[in-house]
């Protein structure tokens, strides 16, 4: 989230606002609401970010907060955004759904989240691709000291 706004452009301050819908209405399959999820067994945090429900959270608020990971500025902006995109096509794009699933589905497990997060992730996807068992495969070259040659295509 940038933090402040680009002197070039004439853009309103990057905001976050919570709401009631945050917090109750749409709970994941586990049974937890997403910031349930993010915050996993710190209920002083969600009674705190309860409070801030309809008031607009600028970068740092929203970083002391929790809710963004971080807030470059207008100097580092550009080059943050570039690594961060850089870094996320390094990887097989089959391990990154089984990154993103393993953390959409912290928590109680249930039936539900057995299906949709590890079994459907993890035994129907990932290790059935050639992103992972291919010629040029990550577990194929596993250890040899070779990069693998994912295809970014099969997402």
């Amino acid at each position: 989230m940038l933090n402040g706004t680009r002197e070039e452009r004439e853009e309103k301050l990057a905001q976050i606002r919570l709401t009631e819908m945050n917090f109750g209405p749409l709970p994941k399959c586990n049974g937890l609401t997403r910031l349930e999820n993010r915050f996993l067994g710190e209920p002083a945090h969600l009674k705190r970010l309860k409070g801030l429900v309809a008031h607009d959270l600028d970068a740092e608020t929203a970083a002391e907060s929790g809710l963004v990971g971080f807030i470059p500025d207008e100097i580092d902006w550009d080059d943050e955004v570039r690594l961060a995109i850089e870094t996320r096509a390094s990887f097989s794009s089959d391990a990154l759904t089984g990154l993103e699933a393993s953390l959409r589905f912290a928590g109680p497990e249930t039936i539900e989240t057995k299906i949709f997060a590890r079994l459907s992730a993890w035994q129907n996807w990932i290790f059935q691709r050639p992103n992972a068992v291919g010629e040029n495969g990550a577990l194929k070259l596993y250890g040899t000291g070779k990069r693998p040659i994912f295809d970014s295509r099969r997402v």
